[in-house]
């Protein structure tokens, strides 16, 4: 049975939505029902709803109830009628009848409500005369000034209706009081409720955050009043399995009696039946401390002076609130550890004797219930010491499953910052400052929270550590502080170069609160970091602002902390900079949003994958979406695309040469239709991070401290041996293997021919998942480390997920006959649905002056074109060949949103000239998208079509080397069929208005049909 214990099983650990169902009964309402000379005693220092409140907020309580009055018994009795109240407390003096009389008529109206009676002296009442029917009341209390019964009250009463539901559904525990004399109750009930909350306060706070720490407060212990032999035997058979403790008065009510030695039978019978169970034996007489060591239990004398104080040391001592002290067999101590983390630090080195005493008496199980976490002090309790086959065996039982009880109990939560108790080891998601997390960051820790709720891929993929990388989220109140403290906010508005900001930014030193918990951080993290923006508006659905902002590399692991502390904090202020460069600002004036308002959070990432001598990177990168804007073959738009390539993902979100495929039809390959084919469309380059020999000052500006290396120089490298075949010159054959000797040409074949590792598989599964969680069409960036030791996992690694712009068409619309005859350009590759009838100018790149190497001049002159038609208002058409807002110049010409944010419509070209694969995966084709410009994809010498003579026939505007700009003498009518993919732009005619075309297109309803 030993050998089976290495890791807590999922099951066992409650996901945080369990504490959302606990408590689930509250008493929001109270019922007081006093005479005015009642109240006036018993709220002679202020009133009690006052007292209630300040004593919720005093123990940092959520949702104080309520407290209506009332003055009267007939006045309480139509309260009643009038609204619910979950509690009445009434006083025994109430005008035109006693309190237990009131009882009685109110029990008659609402049998389940709670009547408690509370009175400033048990004189005339209590004991009850014979005779008298008591059903009413269900608890009396005496009132003494102490505001602490109040809170007691009200939190026995909700444990009491709470206790069946929360024990059967999370384990809570619960802690038995047996006690006959309201005066003892009253007083000792306080105490314990005090010391239960502060001290499940106090080991409730590591590592997780506000909210969390108040909804698992929900699975503190119950505490249960009995107040004699048999209800105190009831209570402890029907919550055996949960229980805490048990104290009780020695001299207790049995079989309708005071017996004076009840309570010591009652105790003893429950250590003959649980051996370990904590018990505390109250007593007035300290003779009976003799019997408490027979039983044995621990005694506490009622008259003792420090009554609180020798609580307070029974908690900590035997309920497990306190540190857990080690001792050996004989008692001396060894050491203390004040929290998981500290226990888990320990254990190596305690001596084999003393972790069998603490293990044969539950000492371990008892610590850890105390500290909510039940599932595993369950695991620690149903496991016993003779069924590991040696001391080294339990010990790394029980070391293993307290670092994965830490771990899972991260998951999913964005845990505050705190220097002081920051783990690197087991902290997944961490959160400094208190502002906003920003979109981007947002996003992650949805999917954090999503893979805790919704363990299915991890069943399914067992073989795979699939995961988000340990991520560090400076919210966006560090910048907000970083902008005011230095004054740069007027850097937001106006025509200010995006080099004049970055210096600015540079010179100004960011608050020292930040720059100390980055360095407590980078104490403890030594990993390559990914420096990443997560402004407030990235990754909306419908104006995500990717790629806009800057991302930098930084390879940390300088032997000099100061070094590495002086390359993040550079990374950061260069990622604020960026929040006012004049990309995000022109991206800004196409939507209601204002630069001076954005506000910028930084994602900090441990970067994925491996060293590789001097560099270090991920074997695959790539993004993946849910809808495939193009599919072909047996593909279908639903079943989502993904481009992957070697290396960080600077090649994929970028536009350069990636691999396309529908995760559904992985062998499906457009791009590898023949050797020539592979030979022209493989991946040739990748980017890496220099992780030696770099300088001191890394070249920020450069690749954002990227390195672009060839394929062919990574040839031993263990990612390339995989993911590579040969190209074999004499046979003019790709073979999938590098044992040969040729060229190496990745072509991913071990990942989509051979599943050497399930990425087709599994990024349906989660494109699945994340659609969803989102509602919506999603994308995802992702990297995949693979293992070069069969004995450890490969790993999927989730970078990004945003919404996408690719929802249901609600009009249909027709294309013709003769709008096909009329048109110019016709496509069955675009993107959008519906129409456009105020476009008349076109800029387009001639195409007899097309020179490849001359891409980023064409960009430049495309800049100049659309300042112009901006400041004119007047929105066009862009026609160019190859892969529009591309980094790679050989692909496409490489423009920034600020050189084209006035297009009304785009065409990319496929021709002879530049074939490369459409726009899909890039942070500049989300943009696009996601502003509702219309993208075309014209691929000539198919059925899609340019009619060049009738373009160059029309009035030149202005012309450069490479580009024209026409204008229409009317504006043309742009069709787009968005559920089939076609697009017609037609030529305006004299006789034909553009708005009767647009009228006539019979664009009507979509008929959703199931």
């Amino acid at each position: 049975m030993g050998a089976e214990h290495t890791a807590i099983p999922k099951e066992f650990y409650a996901h945080f939505k369990i504490f959302h169902e606990l408590m689930a009964i509250k008493v929001r309402e109270i019922l007081l029902v006093s005479s005015p000379y009642d109240a006036f005693i018993m709220e002679e220092d202020g009133s009690l709803a006052s007292r209630i409140i300040n004593e919720y907020s005093g123990l940092n309580l959520s949702h104080p109830p309520r407290v209506t009055r009332a003055a009267s018994a007939r006045q309480a009795l139509n309260r009643l009628n009038e609204k619910p109240f979950d509690l009445v407390i009434t006083t025994p003096h109430v005008e035109e009848m006693d309190a237990f009389t009131l009882g009685l008529e109110i029990k008659k109206r609402r049998p389940q409500l709670p009547v408690i009676l509370l009175a400033h002296s048990l004189r005339g009442f209590y004991p009850p005369p014979e005779g008298r029917n008591c059903g009413g009341i269900d608890k009396i209390f005496v009132w003494s000034g102490n505001s602490d019964l109040l809170l007691a009250m009200v939190k026995n009463v909700e444990d009491h209706l709470n206790v069946g539901f929360d024990t059967r559904r999370a384990q809570v525990r619960v802690l038995i009081l047996v006690e006959d004399s309201p005066v003892y109750y009253s007083s000792f009930l306080p105490l314990i409720y005090k010391e239960i909350v502060r001290q499940t306060q106090a080991v409730l706070g590591v590592g997780l955050n506000e909210e969390h720490r108040l909804l698992r407060m929900r699975s503190r212990p119950k505490i249960l009043l009995a107040t004699d032999y048999h209800e105190a035997l009831a209570l402890y058979r029907r919550y055996r399995a949960y229980l805490l403790g048990i104290i009780s008065d020695t001299r207790i009510p049995c079989d309708g009696h005071l017996r004076e030695d009840a309570g010591v039978t009652l105790l003893s019978q429950i250590r003959r039946e649980i051996p370990d169970l904590p018990l505390l034996l109250l007593s007035s007489a300290s003779e009976n401390r003799q019997c408490a060591d027979a039983i044995p239990a621990v005694f506490l004398d009622k008259n003792t002076p420090d009554l609180l104080g020798e609580l307070h040391a029974f908690f900590l001592d035997h309920l497990g609130f306190g540190p857990f002290v080690f001792r050996h067999p004989d008692g001396t101590k060894i050491g203390e550890a004040g929290d998981l983390r500290a226990l888990q630090a320990l254990l190596p080195s305690i001596p084999d004797e003393a972790l069998l005493y603490h293990a044969q008496r539950n000492h371990f199980s008892k610590w850890i219930m105390s500290r909510s976490e039940i599932a595993l002090a369950s695991k620690f309790r149903e496991v016993q010491t003779d069924d590991f086959g040696d001391v080294a065996q339990m010990r790394r039982f029980i070391v293993s499953s307290i670092q994965e009880m830490r771990k899972w109990q991260q998951k999913g939560v964005v845990a505050q910052f705190k220097a002081h108790s920051f783990d690197a080891e087991i902290m997944d998601f961490v959160k400094i400052g208190l502002g906003s997390l920003g979109g981007k960051a947002r996003g992650l820790a949805f999917l954090a929270a999503l893979l805790r709720q919704d363990p299915s891929l991890y069943e399914k993929y067992p073989d795979i550590q699939i995961k988000i990388p340990k991520t560090l989220v400076i919210s966006t109140d560090g910048f907000e502080a970083f902008v005011q403290a230095n004054n740069l906010r007027h850097l937001a508005a106006g025509e200010v170069s995006d080099d004049r900001v970055r210096q600015a930014f540079l010179a100004a030193p960011l608050p020292d609160w930040l720059v100390a918990d980055l360095e407590v951080f980078l104490s403890q993290v030594t990993h390559p970091l990914s420096v990443r923006s997560s402004s407030l508006l990235e990754d909306a659905q419908f104006q995500p602002y990717a790629g806009l902002y800057q991302t930098y590399m930084i390879p940390n692991n300088h032997p000099d902390l100061a070094v590495r502390l002086g390359h993040l904090l550079t990374a950061v202020q260069l990622v604020y900079a960026s929040t006012y460069y004049e990309g995000p600002k022109a991206f800004a004036r196409n939507t209601a949003n204002k630069p001076q308002e954005e506000a910028m959070a930084v994602v900090i990432q441990e970067l994925e994958g491996d060293a590789y001598g001097d560099f270090f990177y991920p074997a695959i990168s790539g993004v993946a979406q849910s809808h495939n804007f193009y599919p072909v073959g047996a593909m279908r738009p639903e079943e989502g695309i993904a481009h992957i390539a070697l290396g960080l993902g600077k090649t994929v979100v970028e536009g350069e040469k990636t691999l396309r495929f529908s995760p559904a039809h992985p062998g499906v390959l457009p791009q590898f239709s023949s050797v020539d084919a592979i030979l022209r469309n493989a991946q040739r380059h990748f980017y890496a991070l220099r992780v030696k020999n770099y300088p001191d000052n890394l070249n920020f500006e450069t690749h954002s401290n990227l390195e672009k290396r060839e394929v062919d120089e990574a040839d031993g490298e263990f990612p390339v041996a995989t993911l590579a075949s040969t190209y074999v010159h004499d046979e003019h054959r790709v073979r999938d293997t590098t044992s040969v000797p040729g060229d190496r040409i990745l072509t991913f074949a071990s990942i989509l021919k051979y599943d050497g590792f399930p990425l087709p598989g599994l990024l349906t599964d989660v494109l699945d998942l994340a659609r969803r969680g989102l509602g919506c069409s999603v994308e995802i960036e992702f990297s995949v480390r693979l293992s070069a030791d069969a004995g450890i996992k490969s790993e999927f690694s989730f970078l990004q997920i945003r919404p996408m712009v690719a929802e249901e068409d609600r009009l249909e619309v027709q294309i013709r006959d003769r709008e096909e005859r009329m048109a110019f350009c016709r496509s069955g590759q675009a993107l959008g649905n519906g129409r456009r009838v105020d476009i008349a100018d076109i800029v387009f790149v001639k195409p007899e002056d097309f020179a490849p190497e001359q891409t980023v001049a064409m960009a430049q002159q495309i800049g100049r074109f659309n300042a112009g038609l901006v400041a004119a208002r007047r929105p066009y058409l862009l026609i160019g060949p190859g892969r529009w807002g591309s980094s790679d110049r050989w692909l496409g010409i490489p423009v920034q949103w600020k050189d084209i944010c006035g297009v009304g419509a785009i065409v990319e070209l496929r021709n002879a000239a530049l074939n490369a694969e459409p726009s899909q995966g890039t942070h500049f084709f989300q943009n696009i998208t996601s502003q509702g410009i219309h993208y075309v994809t014209v691929t000539e010498g198919s059925t899609d079509f340019i009619d060049w003579s009738w373009l160059a026939s029309l009035e030149t505007v202005a012309e450069t080397t490479f580009l024209r700009h026409v204008r229409l003498p009317r504006p043309m009518v742009l069709k787009i069929d968005g559920r089939r993919s076609r697009c017609v732009m037609v030529k305006p005619l004299e006789e034909t208005d553009p708005e009767t075309l647009a009228e006539d297109d019979r664009c009507r309803p979509a008929n959703f049909e199931t």
